[in-house]
């Protein structure tokens, strides 16, 4: 059940984001919009209340409610850029709004992008880890919350790949432009 309320979040997630940017740009409805933008974190309550309830009702916990955590988390944390990517590209194509900016392609600018976007993911990380942790003590039986422990361990494999793979190696082996 876990798993298609995930699924239904993130459905719901781009549903809410796309529907308020259509009010927003081509409908002009800015209020709209900003209503329909506003509920699209309530989509995560939904899905932290479902996995509480799960856990609540006696479930073992597995991958899934790891899987919310992180989903939840990542949210968290990249939520407000996805929401600001996605919004840029609307007021460019329906709103005559300048084209969207993107991210640097080399040098320094490029090690900073990378160490700001690790920077969120830590917060995304933290933030799941934090759900996981409550998770852990909500339950309060280590057997039926061991998944939870492994989750959390394979998030900070992870999150320590991203840091050497991208900000540290391009802060290293910055890429040089093109001739």
């Amino acid at each position: 059940m876990l798993v298609a309320v995930i699924v239904g979040c993130e459905i719901g997630f781009w549903v809410l984001l796309v529907a308020g940017l259509v009010a927003r740009y081509p409908l002009r409805r800015p209020r709209l919009g900003a209503a329909l933008l506003v509920c699209v974190p309530l989509v995560d309550l939904v899905l932290l209340a479902a996995a509480a309830l799960d856990l609540r009702r006696g479930a073992t916990a597995d991958t899934t409610h790891g899987l919310a955590a992180a989903y939840l988390g990542f949210s968290v944390a990249f939520g407000h850029s996805m929401i600001r990517w996605a919004d840029q590209r609307f007021a460019h194509r329906f709103a005559g709004g300048p084209p969207p900016v993107r991210p640097p392609r080399h040098g320094w600018a490029r090690a900073r992008h990378e160490w700001r976007e690790w920077a969120k993911g830590l917060l995304g990380w933290a933030v799941a880890c934090a759900l996981l942790g409550a998770a852990i003590a909500f339950v309060g039986d280590a057997e039926r919350t061991r998944a939870l422990w492994d989750f959390a361990r394979a998030l900070t494999i992870a999150l320590v790949i991203w840091l050497v793979a991208f900000p540290v190696w391009e802060t290293i082996f910055p890429r040089r432009p093109r001739r």
